[in-house]
């Protein structure tokens, strides 16, 4: 290591040879680490040391000073171990054990502290010295002292080290002081929730936070986030959001830019632009309510806000899932809201077209087999299962789900949360709930082929069982499938029905008007001549209501294909997704595009929404 730091130090001009033949010479006389040594001659400075080491490593490094370690981490591992391979443990999560190490390429000590503990280890970087001293206030103090005069023994400097230390010390400059918020930064923020609360009235009044975290150690953080500009601020993002019908809030910082933006029907909008200097104390705030650990901005993190608000005269409780995502400059905050009351459990008003969703109701209420749901992200997949659920959930019927995350709680029905960083992943979910009696089985998510396996075997002996996968449309379910490792005939006698699935936004009903559209145009979107010349088509001219886009709300489009014994037989020979396809519609299926083209027939959506999310 001494050789491989030094040379990096120098290509980095942090050192010159000499210098480093200088500190290597101390290093023996003394018998120390060349880390310490280049500290103690002035050479180097511990960050310099602890940021190479980083980039040498290819591991992040961390500041004492920054950071608090429980003493209970700390006994996990004794203090021979930490002593002998200059380690300290700072932090547990889980069954995975974050060691901060001097040297964090002594896969030795990695290996002997993972015996030792148990615990998977997740090396960072620090300097020796602080280690060391880490070492020290974690174990007590060891170190050698002076019989006579009681203070600790330290190696002598040679006399040009003395001097370049005491020069340093005359160059110095006083340390700035920490920069917080201005009154400027605070009158910005004041301003921009006087703008948004002259629409909709006081946000601080209407809105409680729920459960939020009593104390925050990092006190300058904490403090620049309690500011009240800083609380309104959220607030208003936070009911504003319900009040345009938001799903997903993002915060983002940019180098020269910090945007908040709204999901709205599927589309972002850009909310409001508040000052850059506001990003480290509205993010803090965001994870103070979230419960999220403030200081730690190196790793993504996940948690929930729940907050009760009162809204159009009456009082509502809400849940806003909290992602933090470190990006380039600084932490990225996504919020997803999930309100109870836009759950639609009705399956006859999702969008069904009436022999698809009789061919869904049919097949979930078989006794046993697999449906899967497919689509991607924010397809509607989870309401979907919840609508499927509600309408199997009798006292006669044990139904349980394995979720991550659960975004609603259901009466009646045993739901689980997955948490991957102690084991309990949806396979493990899977096999106990198999020794647990049910009837209908949830798997939030089928990933990989012990999760698709557990859930075949599972619908081949006697359970329903329910599922999504992330496919562009039906047919290609069953290649996903068998490329998983599924074999084909365990694909078509477990599986009863794929449906897939895209959301698509609705004319606004305050604005709608008539947009006629050339015959030429219907045709070539896929309508007959003779259709083309008679069909009446809408838009929304676009008003308050709908802020202007012409769109408000959201409805499904499906693709139901029924399992029949025509297509298990092309599965069992290999039949391509194509072949698959075409099979399906000569039984009657309508694709995506097909059930865009029945919302547009009917005055729901435009051409345009349809096309965005289908293809022919």
């Amino acid at each position: 290591m001494s050789g491989k730091l030094g040379e990096i130090l120098i290509r980095q001009n942090l050192l010159t040879h000499d210098q480093l033949k200088e500190a290597v010479e101390y290093q023996r006389r003394n018998n120390l680490g060349l880390s310490v040594s280049l500290v103690m001659l002035g050479l180097v400075s511990e960050p310099q040391i602890t940021s190479a080491l980083s980039k040498q490593y290819g591991v992040p490094a961390i500041d004492f000073s920054t950071i608090e370690i429980d003493e209970a981490v700390t006994r996990l591992v004794p203090r021979e171990v930490a002593t002998k391979y200059c380690v300290v443990p700072i932090a547990r999560r889980g069954a995975t054990l974050t060691l901060a190490m001097a040297d964090p390429a002594n896969v030795y000590a990695m290996d002997d502290i993972k015996f030792v503990t148990g615990f998977s280890i997740e090396p960072v970087v620090a300097s020796e010295i602080g280690v060391r001293q880490a070492i020290e206030r974690g174990y007590g103090s060891v170190r050698g002292l002076d019989l006579h005069t009681g203070k600790e023994v330290a190696p002598p400097l040679p006399e040009a080290a003395l001097k370049r230390l005491a020069q340093k010390k005359k160059e110095k400059p006083e340390a700035p002081k920490q920069e917080g918020l201005s009154s400027n930064d605070l009158a910005a923020a004041a301003n921009l929730v006087s703008e948004f609360e002259s629409e909709f009235g006081d946000a601080e009044e209407a809105l409680e936070v729920m459960e939020e975290q009593a104390e925050i150690d990092i006190r300058s953080l904490e403090g620049s986030s309690q500011e009240a500009p800083v609380v309104r601020l959220v607030n208003v993002v936070l009911v504003e959001s319900l009040r345009r019908g938001a799903s997903d809030i993002h915060i983002e910082p940019y180098e020269r830019e910090f945007r908040v933006r709204f999901r709205i029907d599927g589309i972002l909008y850009n909310i409001m632009n508040p000052p850059l200097k506001l990003r480290d104390a509205l993010i803090s705030r965001l994870k103070i309510m979230s419960k999220l650990d403030i200081s730690e901005k190196r790793l993504p993190q996940d948690g929930r806000i729940k907050i009760k608000l009162r809204f159009e005269g009456k009082s509502r409780e809400l849940d806003f899932r909290v992602s933090s995502l470190p990006t380039l400059f600084g932490e990225k905050v996504v919020l997803r809201l999930l309100d109870k009351e836009k759950l639609m459990l009705d399956m006859t008003k999702l969008g069904f077209e009436a022999s698809s969703l009789e061919k869904f109701k049919r097949n979930i209420e078989k006794p046993y087999g697999m449906c899967l749901v497919t689509g991607p992200t924010g397809s509607g997949k989870t309401n979907t299962l919840y609508s499927a659920l509600q309408s199997l959930n009798t006292p006669e019927t044990n139904i349980m789900t394995a979720e991550d995350p659960v975004e609603f709680n259901l009466m009646g029905i045993n739901q689980v949360q997955i948490k991957d960083q102690i084991g309990l992943n949806f396979a493990a979910a899977l096999r106990s709930f198999l020794r647990q009696d049910p009837n209908i089985i949830l798997v939030g998510e089928i990933r990989d082929f012990e999760t698709a396996e557990i859930a075949v075997k599972a619908a081949l002996t006697g359970h329903m069982v329910l599922s999504t996968l992330h496919t562009n449309d039906a047919p290609s379910t069953v290649s996903r499938l068998m490329n998983m490792g599924i074999e084909p005939f365990l694909v078509a006698t477990s599986v009863n029905l794929i449906q897939a699935q895209r959301l698509i936004r609705r004319i606004c009903a305050n604005c709608k008007i008539e947009a006629p559209i050339p015959p030429q145009a219907l045709m070539e979107f896929g309508f007959s001549e003779e259709e083309s010349q008679t069909m009446k088509l809408y838009k929304g001219k676009g008003c308050e209501k709908c802020n202007g886009t012409g769109y408000k709300g959201r409805v499904g489009l499906y693709e139901v294909m029924e399992m029949t014994d025509a297509l298990r037989e092309l599965i069992l020979v290999g039949a391509s997704n194509i072949e698959l396809r075409k099979q399906a519609i000569e039984e009657g299926m309508i694709t995506l595009r097909g059930s865009g083209m029945e919302k547009v027939r009917q005055g729901i959506t435009t051409i345009e929404e349809v096309v965005r999310e289908t293809v022919k």
